[in-house]
Order: C-alpha cells, then sequence, then structure tokens
C-alpha cells in the first residue's frame, strides 16, 4: 500500500463544497468536489449530539490537533474518507454555519469569518492511501478495520459494512440505517440497539442468512436491491405483531428470527396467547419465574418446555412423583418420609405425612440458581419446608 502525507491542506481546502444532509445525517463531499467524505462503507454520522461534534470544533478553535485523517485515493484527483469522517462532518458543519458552538461567555454562537477567518487555514494532517497488488481493494478495506481502534470504535456490523461495501450495503444502510424510517418505532420494540450504528440492519442480516452473514453480504455485495433481505424482515416482524397483542418491553432483543422460523407455521389464538402471557408475568412478578424474556417462547412452545422459565414452583406432577418415592423408600428403612423428620430427635423420626401434608422443597435452593426440576426436588413436612427457607 502506498501513502502519501500532506499538511498542506487545510479545514477551508476540505470545506469547499462541502454539503451536510440533515435529512440523512450525513457529510457528503468536500474539498471542491473531489472528496467523497462518507463513502458506502463508512458509519452514519454520530457526532451529532451536541457533545462529540463540538468538541471537534472546540478543539480547532483552541488550536489542539484533531488527529490523523486517512483518505484512499479511488481515481484521478478523486478521493474517498477513509478515517476522520465524523471529524470532518463536525467542522464542516460549523463552518456552512449549521452547527451552534458556546464562546468564552457561554453563548452559543455561529461561524463569523470575521471571528474565524483563521481557522479555514488550519493545515490538516492527512494521509493519502492508494492500494497496490492484485486486491487493492480488499487491502485497503481491511486495514481501515485497523486504523479505526481510536473514539468511538467501529461494531462487527460497521466493519462488514467496510469489507463488502457495494451496492447492496449502500441500498441495505438507506432502508436500515435510516432515522427518518416511519417504521422505526415498531422495530424498536423487538430489536435492541442504535439504528445510526446499524443494529437494525445487522439484525435484519443475521435473521435471513441464519446467522451467516459474512457470506449473505459476500454473495449478495453487488446486488443493486434487497428485496429478499426486507421481505424476509418484515415478515418477521409482521408475524410478531399478529401472534402477540400486545408489545413487551421483554420482547425487545429476542431472537425473533430464529423464533419465526421454528414456529411461524403453527397456528395461534392471538386472545389466548395474550391471556397466558398476562398470567405468566403476573407469576414472574411474584417470583415464580426467573425468566421473563423465555415467557414468549414458552408459549409459542405450547408451554411444553418448563425450562425457558426457570419456574420456582413444583408441578404437581414431580411432586407426586418425588412424594411416592420417598414414601416408598422410608417405608422399607422404617424412616419418615420426610428427610429432616428422619434425622430429628422427636416422635417424628418415623412418621409418614400424607402427601397433603408435605410441601415440594429445592434441594438447591432456587435463589441459588437451583433448577426446578425432578432431579432437584424433595418433599419435606410443612414444618421443615417453612422453617428451611433458602439455606
Amino acid at each position: 500500500m502506498k501513502t502519501q502525507f500532506r499538511t498542506d491542506i487545510t479545514v477551508g481546502d476540505i470545506c469547499q463544497g462541502f454539503y451536510y444532509n440533515t435529512h440523512e445525517g450525513k457529510g457528503l463531499n468536500g474539498w471542491g468536489g473531489k472528496l467523497v467524505i462518507q463513502p458506502e462503507y463508512q458509519r452514519n454520522y454520530i457526532y451529532a449530539n451536541g457533545k462529540d461534534d463540538v468538541a471537534v470544533v472546540d478543539s480547532l478553535l483552541k488550536k489542539y490537533p484533531i488527529g490523523l485523517i486517512y483518505f484512499l485515493k479511488v481515481g484521478e484527483d478523486k478521493y474517498e474518507v477513509l478515517d476522520g469522517q465524523q471529524r470532518i462532518t463536525s467542522f464542516g458543519r460549523f463552518v456552512t454555519g449549521q452547527l451552534d458552538v458556546l464562546d468564552t461567555n457561554g453563548m452559543p454562537h455561529k461561524f463569523d469569518p470575521a471571528l474565524h477567518g483563521w481557522l479555514l487555514k488550519t493545515p490538516l494532517t492527512i494521509y493519502i492511501c492508494e492500494g497496490e497488488g492484485d486486491a487493492p481493494e480488499a487491502e485497503i478495506k481491511a486495514w481501515f478495520k485497523t486504523i479505526n481502534i481510536a473514539g468511538k470504535p467501529l461494531n462487527e456490523q460497521e466493519l462488514l459494512n467496510a469489507t463488502y461495501s457495494g451496492p447492496f450495503v449502500t441500498v441495505a444502510k438507506a432502508v436500515f440505517s435510516n432515522s427518518s424510517n416511519s417504521n422505526r418505532q415498531k422495530w424498536a420494540a423487538y430489536v435492541k440497539g442504535d439504528l445510526k450504528r446499524q443494529a437494525i440492519l445487522a439484525e435484519a442480516l443475521r435473521w435471513v442468512s441464519k446467522g451467516n452473514v459474512e457470506e449473505y453480504l459476500k454473495d449478495h455485495r453487488y446486488d443493486t436491491e434487497i428485496t429478499e433481505l426486507q421481505t424476509y424482515f418484515d415478515s418477521v416482524i409482521a408475524w410478531a405483531d399478529s401472534v402477540f397483542k400486545e408489545r413487551r418491553d421483554e420482547m425487545c432483543g429476542l431472537d425473533w428470527g430464529r423464533l419465526y422460523e421454528t414456529y411461524h407455521c403453527r397456528p395461534y389464538n392471538p386472545e389466548q396467547v395474550q391471556k397466558r402471557i398476562d398470567a405468566l408475568f403476573a407469576d414472574a412478578d411474584d417470583g415464580k419465574i426467573k425468566q421473563k424474556a423465555n415467557i414468549f417462547e414458552y408459549v409459542l412452545g405450547g408451554e411444553s418446555d418448563p425450562k425457558l422459565l426457570k419456574v420456582r414452583i413444583f408441578s404437581p406432577e414431580i411432586a407426586r412423583k418425588v412424594y411416592k418415592r420417598q414414601t416408598d423408600e422410608a417405608k422399607v428403612k422404617g424412616i419418615s418420609n420426610c428427610p429432616l423428620c428422619a434425622v430429628g430427635h422427636v416422635a417424628n423420626t418415623t412418621r409418614l405425612y400424607d402427601f397433603t401434608e408435605m410441601e415440594a422443597d429445592h434441594v438447591t435452593a432456587w435463589s441459588r440458581g437451583g433448577d426446578t426440576s425432578e432431579a432437584n426436588c424433595q418433599m419435606l413436612c410443612r414444618t421443615h419446608n417453612r422453617a428451611k427457607g433458602n439455606c
């Protein structure tokens, strides 16, 4: 890879022809049309928070360095920002009057050529990079991962967008990373994370690819449409909306792609589903269920897998089975079927309790991670069970 170190390019040079799209939240072009500030593989502009963006401008106004910037040469006198688009977009917004900063008196003010004209002459430290070899683009994009180690680190999807940049990523970001998309609130009920940091896109890709995101991006890199991706994602969300009448906070972040694949062919009555959801959440609020988020899959699966919930209360079937085993063993040994009575020093050491006189107890306490399974169940007389607590 060839690099050229430049210190003759100024803030004013970069701001020539700078255009910031407030609708999409992108700084698009600069340097007199020679520079693409946010190519498709770059993450969205995330400094627009009144803190990070202002800090960049404040650093320049105080004549502090703002760090190395990297450009990728993509043609004759044509460049893309490889690293530094957050900083460039921040000072570009200030110079073009789209970002206010505080003066020494704490008052907001815009760029004033009379006061800040010197800023335009401030030189930047820039490396211009050019790939070599048989796969120059791959070389540059791989290097892109290594230089983004300061500031706000790239997440996995942002790195994948860089590695597999092309028309597919461009169109996908326009749909799933667009803060103006009218579906963003519905999506947020099911998917955790920041839309601008590619959280929705990452989940959509994971669902449609069954977890093989990188292979999917590689196969579809040069596609100009995202019909399969968008249709699948919309189908998952629509299915969840059709089964569950009410959205709950615990739905957010579940693996809805897997749940859709596993259960979407089964018929459900939304009214009955909601009734069971409400009842189980009431049990969870009472401390009888440990895993609230798994309630949805538990109901989808016909309530056949209680391990999902880490239920605190033993089922009558387990209690009766353990009662019979303990009672049979106690009769053979001539001791009480309550293990704690059997080792005591009172008249109850040989007493055989009726089922209704006993209660199911966790051998390893539920509060200490003991599961509600037959293997972790013992029947105790009411007196001992209520005295035992979580010991």
